[in-house]
């Protein structure tokens, strides 16, 4: 007997919904999701196209042409020239709207619409990104910053298929709806219409009704019972009687998430999240080293640092999902967890009742200012840490509304309050995350603790794992090693950039069972990582490595349209010997973004081991022009000439570098070594500037061996501060070579 073959779900559309739920629709329509992107009508543009906006003393005119909406704006060309508006997209607190180019590219025009109120400042035009408006700039409108097919697409819309060309350079982005609709979050819903048109649907089995996705809370229940056998008092906070599967969070992040999108071809439902998206893991460019959101990261980071996620809290418990808004008002919220007589009163908060003090989330869930206008709450759930502001340089909640008062006096209040609250915790990740900032050597071990204690949310053990490519060594390794067997693919996925700095030998070993991974970002960025050593790798290694491999190439052709991807993609074929199609994705990178520097950079260094001295000058030159503020073209340069015997020109290169990018040390330590001959004091000084911005110890070992080899009277001091810094056989090994004894 054959076997019917599985029918593929489609997607219906959300006002197949209405009719069997009218409650939800009615919600959902003019929400944050019904107007994440909708075509430019009357009934969708909020902006007035009858007006002029000045900006840096050029006028831009927002105009209509009978129904359409245009814009008269200043190009990459530096003209003026009239774009029709397409799209409108999202609606509170601004709206931003979208130009679609012949090449199938949609671009977002640099101002967007303040749709506050007049009270609150709004309705006007205004430039969204002021500091990025040069044509080199990512953030210009007709660059890739700006680009919807790559950076919003995805989550602004249903069922998306990027859909573009690598070979031509094109889009053909497809969605089934244009904005998101129901099944942008309860998938595909023709099983589902089946299911409900089927007059025995009450006695289906099927609990999913037709959906591939389990949208419930995972906790049913609650108990505000303690479970201490020992006493039968309440708690103060609501804890899960169960804790089962749902698959809600998981079909949130996949929009609420500052991520790389890998693939669009894997549907999130029961696989992993890590089979489409490539999660940021609180890296240091994007969150402060105690956890706080710095940069956009859109929730699911912060969140997944919680308490409230650890013990089975999941958004809609906060939000209603259909309508965005938030279920219960102000403190009513919290208290569905968290007893109001404990917590809403001002033994607790210290506040006056009902003032902007008294409010949870102004406390727990501080702001931070997007998009100009748009303020958005961390989601950590963190407690206000004054003296972590003093220690570490985070902010804190009490100063953000106190800004008339300085941290020495929120530490003074939050300890009269909260005793503990200050006190130093070493074994606190911010400590860890701190010292890993600043170079310092005990991090190393700090960041290993952490790693291992399964105490500590999930993805702060991932980032200690990533930063621990600082600190290579016995420990460090240890650490890594058994992440690779962890059952978390967030603490796999890590050990990829946190084995980095091991031999070929040990990072095979923790690597190669990665390579059969069950999660693509996994498998596929462990197999990219040990490409980097093909030339090394046995024929049986290669081997090992083909299919994951395979799936790598196929990402970075998927993201084919930025230039990190065909960078990468070069280096693959350049560590495979495949030269000439190193070459040809170099070059692409360059067309798809002309302004990404390591492309330039990469292809002139590829040029120069053929010989090709003067291809590679005319690259970094070109690079030059195209990326005026990126200082590692000009110390590119810089090296060519070094190379070439041309030290002033490249000294000239050098400084230009140190100026472009002031805390790159490396660039200072080169400069340092440069002008050594001709002024020792010049020398010395970028050298601790280089050691200063890094912390690196190799630094400040140049700069106290030019101190002996000087006899500067500051040289003792120096060897000082080295001394616990570096090992001290090196420290004995250059008093040594210079006869050296203090005073």
């Amino acid at each position: 007997m054959a076997t019917q073959p599985a029918v593929a779900t489609e997607f219906v559309g959300s006002f197949e919904c209405q009719q069997c739920h009218q409650q939800a629709f009615e919600d959902w329509s003019g929400s944050d999701h019904d107007m994440a992107m909708k075509h430019a009508t009357t009934s969708s543009v909020a902006a007035d196209f009858d007006t002029n906006f000045a900006y840096m003393g050029k006028q831009n005119r927002f105009f209509q042409k009978g129904d359409e909406y245009w814009v008269n704006i200043e190009d990459s060309s530096g003209q003026f020239n009239d774009f029709k508006i397409s799209y409108t997209f999202g609606i509170d607190p601004l709206q931003q709207y979208m130009v679609e180019f012949e090449d199938g590219r949609v671009q977002l025009i640099p101002f967007a619409w303040d749709n506050r109120s007049k009270i609150e400042g709004g309705q006007k035009w205004f430039h969204l990104y002021p500091d990025n408006s040069a044509k080199h700039d990512d953030f210009f409108w007709q660059n890739v910053g700006q680009n919807w097919n790559f950076m919003c697409a995805d989550c602004h819309s249903t069922n998306v298929k990027k859909n573009y060309d690598v070979e031509n350079n094109r889009f053909n982005t497809t969605f089934s709806e244009i904005n998101v609709g129901c099944e942008a979050c309860h998938g595909a819903a023709s099983k589902h219409l089946s299911w409900a048109a089927n007059e025995d649907r009450r006695s289906n089995k099927d609990e999913k009704k037709g959906f591939s996705r389990d949208l419930t809370k995972p906790v049913s229940q609650w108990t505000w019972q303690s479970n201490n056998q020992e006493t039968s008092k309440n708690t103060d906070t609501a804890t899960p009687i169960n804790n089962g599967h749902s698959n809600q969070l998981q079909t949130c992040a996949q929009c609420h998430s500052r991520r790389l999108q890998i693939s669009d071809s894997n549907p999130l439902v029961n696989s992993d999240y890590g089979d489409r998206y490539q999660l940021n893991l609180i890296s240091q460019q994007h969150y402060y080293d105690d956890g706080q959101v710095y940069d956009e990261d859109y929730v699911y980071g912060s969140f997944l640092q919680s308490k409230m996620h650890h013990n089975g809290v999941v958004c809609s418990n906060c939000h209603n999902p259909h309508s965005t808004k938030l279920v219960l008002p102000n403190n009513a919220l919290c208290s569905q967890c968290h007893s109001p007589a404990k917590f809403d009163n001002s033994e607790h908060h210290h506040h006056q009742t009902n003032s902007s003090g008294a409010q949870c989330v102004n406390c727990h869930m501080p702001q931070t200012t997007y998009m100009q206008i748009d303020k958005r709450r961390d989601h950590s759930f963190s407690i206000p840490n004054p003296g972590n502001s003093q220690r570490i340089g985070t902010p804190n909640a009490c100063n953000q509304c106190h800004q008339d008062k300085d941290t020495a006096w929120a530490v003074d209040k939050t300890s009269t309050w909260y005793p503990s609250l200050n006190q130093y915790d070493a074994k606190h990740f911010s400590s860890a995350f701190a010292g890993a900032r600043a170079g310092l050597p005990a991090a190393g071990d700090q960041l290993s603790y952490i790693a291992q204690d399964s105490s500590q949310p999930t993805v702060i053990r991932a980032a200690a794992i990533e930063r621990l490519q600082q600190y290579p060594g016995r420990n460090g390794l240890v650490a890594v090693a058994r992440a690779t067997r962890n059952d978390e693919p967030m603490l796999r996925f890590a050990t990829i950039q946190g084995s980095a700095p091991y031999p070929i030998a040990d990072r095979w070993r923790m690597l190669a069972p990665l390579l059969d991974d069950d999660v693509l970002m996994v498998r596929s960025q462990a197999a990219g990582a040990l490409a980097g050593f093909w030339p090394e790798l046995t024929p049986e290694q290669q081997h090992q490595l083909k299919r994951p491999l395979a799936e790598y190439v196929e990402i970075l052709k998927f993201n084919g349209d930025r230039g990190f991807a065909r960078t990468n993609l070069a280096h693959l074929y350049a560590n495979q010997g495949l030269t000439d199609k190193a070459i040809k994705e170099y070059k692409a990178a360059i067309e798809v973004q002309a302004n990404y520097a390591a492309a330039y950079i990469n292809l002139a260094d590829l040029y120069r081991t053929q010989g090709k001295d003067n291809l590679a000058m005319e690259i970094l030159e070109r690079g030059l022009l195209a990326q005026p503020t990126s200082g590692s073209i000009p110390f590119s340069m810089a090296l060519a000439l070094l190379r070439a015997k041309q030290t002033s020109q490249a000294i000239n290169y050098l400084k230009t570098a140190t100026e472009l990018e002031p805390d790159n040390g490396r660039f200072w330590y080169v400069y340092a070594i440069a002008i050594t001959p001709t002024s020792v004091s010049e020398a010395g000084a970028a050298f601790d500037k280089a050691y200063q911005v890094s912390g690196n110890p190799q630094y400040l070992y140049a700069l106290c061996e030019l101190m002996l080899s000087n006899k500067s009277p500051q040289a003792n001091q120096c060897l000082q501060e080295l001394s616990t810094r570096a090992p001290a056989e090196a420290v004995n090994q250059l008093k040594t070579r210079f006869n050296y004894t203090s005073n």
